[in-house]
């Protein structure tokens, strides 16, 4: 490809709604446009890097015996209805009218349909097990759309589906996928951990997320310094703690008037405290009832296990005013015991509170608080049910007993779940097993976030000139940098490029008649992996050759250099460091 015919426009500066790195390096580096609020245009580079990725995909998932189907986007409402989705997925559905007012969906994912195509055409045991997948545009109305293409509303996913007559076979289709997806990211060349995770809106009863490992990344993840162990935060069990003792003697707890002291840092202060010795109040909406729960000063309640706990399908964060209205309770002055007391609210506590010798919290009573409150004590007395709530945090003991837990930041790139007949039982999708009876499908699905991973390769490999493309996603392996003054040296320039696309190496020619300076810093934007500038040496039978990853530059002979290259790009495509 000559450089002069591509378009590739790059731009000096970053968007000002850019937030993350990848984002604002892909709008520089020309790979993509905005339309709207998280939707996209995917010019040329960035589209052969995405061909890439799908390509990978699909030579992985046909090897591990998947059959690429092709699912609409737009999916009737009654599918949803069946499953019992359509009141439950919430405003991130884009819902939709035809002209004779039938109501629609455009597909967040595909489940619904894919059952429906199923339970038309398998009715035997003999068809299964099946597996088969798509690559596909997909819709969620994000309420915050942010940092480009890592959290978009309209995006490109790989999503498969297995179905098998039971359970045993369902956790044998699992690993199948499991183990093609460590393939799938490992010839990506990104750094990720699989990690037990939740299973959220799509259900089932097991679940992990495939996560890259890079500072910006929204997740939170952890693992063990001593086993294998990883786990997103908010799956990581913490073991209950002994309870703190309490002598005979102990005192009753004081009333201590706080006027103005809401936050935990505001009581720190005042009370010359430290937050490990405060209780914290989270005031939560759960299904339209208060709830009331309790950590720490110094945790955060793990909304994950709180949600599982009591079987909500909605849990949120409070209004002040609404929770105030509800329970007649002073919002910021709130604790498990004290004032009036919590009445009919429901109140959780997290298990680690047993163990604080002392505390200071809210006393239910305006402007006021509790010093000397003891949990294992007054909290005790009160009946107030204590379970595992918080968030797993650096230190905390790996739940399989060997070594501490360490947290990372990652982005999730894929995740795979065992479903169980969550929608088979729903949407009444059965086959005949051996004995002639009726059975539901045993289902798991496997998604992948195509046009994400573009981002997640960004944030895992950049610097302050640009993009460090892996060489098997990189839009272009090698970049022919011509700086010829002369007619020898474009020559030489021209017939390095042309040899080296003969070899089958995937080349883009810089002829572009352009400052060095403007060649050498959008090759360093772009990135690509392997760059050779050919200039004032040329006709000394040398180029300059430099590696993206390294920056490492070395004059090399022009004779023989070709094959070199080859050498070098076969060797990272087998997933070998890129090294000269």
């Amino acid at each position: 490809m000559l450089m002069r015919q591509l378009h590739s426009p790059t731009l000096r500066d970053a968007p000002k709604d850019a937030e993350v790195v990848s984002h604002a390096l892909l709008v520089r580096g020309g790979f993509i446009r905005k339309s709207a609020a998280g939707i996209y245009s995917f010019l040329p580079l960035a589209l052969r890097s995405l061909e890439k990725v799908k390509r990978i995909i699909r030579e992985e998932l046909n090897r591990a015996g998947a059959q690429e189907v092709l699912l609409p986007l737009v999916i009737p409402a009654e599918l949803w209805q069946q499953s019992g989705r359509w009141s439950q997925y919430g405003p991130e559905l884009l819902r939709l009218q035809d002209r004779k007012g039938s109501e629609f969906c455009v597909g967040p994912t595909h489940e619904e349909a894919v059952v429906d195509m199923v339970r038309r055409d398998i009715n035997s045991y003999r068809q299964l097990p099946l597996n088969v997948y798509q690559i596909q545009t997909k819709f969620r109305d994000e309420v915050r759309p942010r940092a480009g293409l890592m959290r978009g509303r309209e995006f490109i996913m790989k999503d498969a589906y297995s179905f098998d007559a039971d359970e045993a076979g369902a956790k044998r289709s699992y690993q199948v996928m499991y183990d093609a997806y460590v393939r799938i990211f490992t010839r990506l060349g990104l750094d990720f951990r699989p990690v037990e995770a939740d299973t959220g809106n799509i259900g089932g009863s097991l679940s992990h997320e495939f996560q890259v490992l890079a500072d910006s990344g929204e997740d939170r993840i952890v693992s063990s310094d001593g086993s294998e162990y990883a786990a997103n935060v908010e799956m990581v069990p913490l073991p209950k703690p002994q309870p703190a003792e309490i002598g005979d003697d102990a005192a009753a707890w004081e009333v201590v008037d706080t006027p103005g002291v809401k936050s935990i840092d505001s009581l720190c202060k005042f009370m010359k405290c430290e937050a490990q010795q405060t209780i914290r109040a989270v005031a939560y909406n759960a299904d339209d009832q208060p709830l009331l729960v309790f950590v720490r000063g110094d945790r955060e309640v793990n909304e994950v296990k709180v949600r599982k706990l009591i079987g909500a399908h909605v849990l949120e964060i409070a209004e002040a005013a609404w929770f105030a209205k509800t329970t007649g309770l002073p919002v910021g002055y709130l604790g498990p015991v004290g004032g009036s007391g919590l009445g009919e609210v429901r109140a959780l506590v997290d298990h680690e509170v047993l163990a604080m010798p002392s505390a200071i919290c809210g006393a239910n009573e305006k402007q006021r608080h509790l010093r000397g409150v003891l949990p294992a004590r007054d909290l005790v007395a009160a009946g107030l049910p204590f379970e595992d709530l918080r968030t797993a945090t650096d230190g905390d003991p790996s739940p399989d007993g060997a070594g501490k837990l360490r947290t990372h930041r990652g982005i999730e790139v894929g995740h795979v779940f065992y479903l169980g007949t969550k929608y088979s039982e729903a949407m009444d999708a059965r086959f005949l097993d051996e004995n002639g009876q009726e059975k539901p499908f045993e289902m798991g699905c496997f998604g992948i976030g195509v046009s994400r991973i573009l981002s997640a390769a960004i944030e895992q490999g950049h610097d302050s000139r640009g993009m460090i493309w892996p060489v098997s996603i990189a839009p272009y392996e090698v970049a022919v940098i011509s700086l010829a003054r002369d007619e020898q040296t474009a020559a030489i320039a021209e017939s390095l490029y042309r040899d080296l696309q003969a070899k089958g190496v995937e080349v883009i020619f810089d002829d572009r008649d352009v400052r060095p300076g403007v060649k050498f810093n959008d090759a360093d934007l772009i990135g690509w992996p392997v760059q050779v500038v050919i200039g004032r040496r040329a006709t000394e039978g040398f180029a300059e050759l430099k590696i993206r990853r390294s920056a490492e530059r070395t004059d090399v002979e022009i004779q023989g250099l070709a094959d070199r290259v080859v050498a070098a790009i076969e060797a990272a495509r087998q997933g070998q460091s890129l090294q000269w």
